[in-house]
């Protein structure tokens, strides 16, 4: 019978410490798992919508797409008409309009202010990216900052007139073939750039004089890439934006055309503001690479905590070995 009661005992010892350490493992693994799963407690991915800016075309997001795409993240990227701030807002808002789920969008150069009016009233868009962009207020253009923050870029093109269906009309701005590679992609090589003044789409004059009616980085949170050595928009410009908006920031040593040369950098900086909107809070400011870190502390103290609740099963388990002794 004593054998009987020792071996009964000896059991229940046993499983004391199965369940002590069990209860350890959970609780640290509970602890853990959000730090996994961070950024993503709906499930859903939002869509990432890019939007290129003037002398530019979508093709100039392509290495951003890449990285993107790699991470799982739906992304488009439409032609801004470069028309004017107004149209070229409508435009997009209606592309916008067709999207199902949560938004993040991004801008580039004149982008960043298609992007500002274009977000404004939708719900859907999450976060906003300016990429070496322009983030006018209301009743700001992008000459009005660019008369308080010059830059090379006003010594960098010539006008075209134009005439569209309608009796339409009006002036293009292209680059200077010769200011291409100086003023807007000097990070590149000079054949890549040599490319790009090739390729180049023209903007209407429009686009940099209609003034902002709405300002959507008031009420969506916003992340911002300032490039340190561009010749387009004044750094100092892109500063004064982003601390305006209280945007997260980076700056990074690039030209204007962070996007086609940095490309890994401006991706991280989307994925943040990806990871933010899936997770319905804000990420790091002061992070370049992306992500929530878990809370080491925290992490720490549950830990502690099952190593605790764990002592105290085997305590128990002691104490019960003792008494059937």
């Amino acid at each position: 019978m004593a054998a009987t009661t020792d071996s009964r005992s000896r059991r229940h010892i046993r499983r004391a410490h199965v369940a002590a350490a069990g209860c350890a493992l959970a609780l640290c693994a509970s602890a853990a798992a959000p730090a996994a799963a961070d950024g993503d407690t709906t499930g859903t991915k939002p869509t990432v919508v890019l939007i290129h800016g003037a002398f530019a075309d979508a093709s100039s997001w392509n290495g951003v797409i890449e990285r993107l795409e790699r991470r799982g993240y739906p992304v488009i990227a439409p032609a801004n008409p470069l028309r004017g701030l107004y149209s070229d807002a409508t435009y997009i808002a209606s592309e916008l309009a067709s999207i199902k789920g949560p938004i993040v969008l991004a801008g580039h150069s004149y982008g960043g202010a298609v992007i500002s009016s274009a977000a404004a009233g939708n719900p859907q868009v999450k976060s906003l990216v300016y990429v070496s962009a322009l983030m006018p207020d209301v009743g700001e253009s992008g000459m009005s900052l660019a008369e308080r923050f010059p830059s090379a870029l006003g010594t960098a093109t010539k006008s075209v007139p134009y005439r569209a269906g309608g009796g339409v009309s009006g002036t293009d701005l292209y680059l200077k073939r010769d200011k291409v590679h100086p003023v807007f992609a000097a990070c590149l090589p000079e054949s890549e750039a040599n490319l790009l003044g090739v390729t180049q789409r023209p903007a209407a004059t429009t686009a940099f004089s209609e003034k902002a009616r709405v300002a959507a980085w008031k009420t969506i949170p916003s992340w911002a890439l300032v490039g340190r050595q561009d010749m387009t928009i004044n750094p100092d410009q892109e500063r004064f934006q982003a601390k305006r908006a209280h945007s997260h920031t980076v700056e990074i040593d690039t030209c204007h055309v962070s996007l086609i040369a940095r490309p890994d950098v401006v991706a991280d900086l989307i994925l943040q503001a990806a990871t933010a909107a899936e997770s319905g809070r804000p990420a790091l400011a002061d992070t370049g690479s992306g992500g929530h870190r878990p809370d080491v502390t925290a992490l720490a103290g549950v830990a502690g905590g099952a190593l605790i609740a764990g002592a105290g099963t085997v305590l128990g388990a002691r104490r019960l070995r003792r008494r059937s002794a």
